[in-house]
């Protein structure tokens, strides 16, 4: 049986400007082909750089574009993998300070919480309904978002919006 195809985003909010040829040869020997992003200056950290580069490979390629790009300090990323018929979405975030962030995703894009980590913040919990809270931030990828949020922003004046043929 043939491993279905995916796709996704590789979103680089902020990284050195002596750092882009390294992450573009480092995703593009995951992906088993050259690749060339069209980076911009980022507003929010002088001296960064952003881009955005849409991906398709095998299932799975989300995870292993996340693992070829972490490691490097002041790198600023995150990595989507669309849901196929036989495998769940994901997203990958990262910052400095926080590290990677894993999450699960549905058809929609949404956080998927697995029942076992539900279970454990209600047990970590113990009837706290800030520390419920508190957990189900953590799992949500909350201090990731916020973290991000301002970096994000900075696509807003990108005038191409990518749609990809659904049905």
């Amino acid at each position: 049986m043939a491993t279905p195809q995916a796709r996704g985003v590789i979103f680089i909010h902020s990284a050195p400007r002596a750092l882009c040829p390294h992450l573009e040869w480092a995703i593009g020997r995951t992906l088993g082909r050259p690749v060339n992003f069209d980076w911009s200056d980022q507003p929010v950290l002088s001296g960064a750089r952003r881009a955005e580069f849409y991906w398709e490979g095998p299932a799975g390629s989300g995870a292993q574009l996340t693992t070829a790009i972490r490691g490097w300090e002041h790198l600023r990323f995150e990595v989507t993998e669309d849901p196929t018929p036989r495998s769940d979405g994901g997203r990958w975030l990262h910052t400095p300070d926080l590290g990677i962030h894993y999450a699960q995703t549905d058809t929609a894009g949404n956080v998927v919480i697995g029942e076992d980590r539900v279970r454990y913040a209600m047990e970590v919990a113990t009837g706290d309904a800030f520390e419920l809270q508190r957990e189900l931030a953590v799992a949500l990828g909350s201090a990731w978002d916020a973290e991000l949020e301002p970096f994000r922003h900075a696509s807003d004046d990108v005038s191409v919006v990518w749609l990809h043929k659904v049905g």
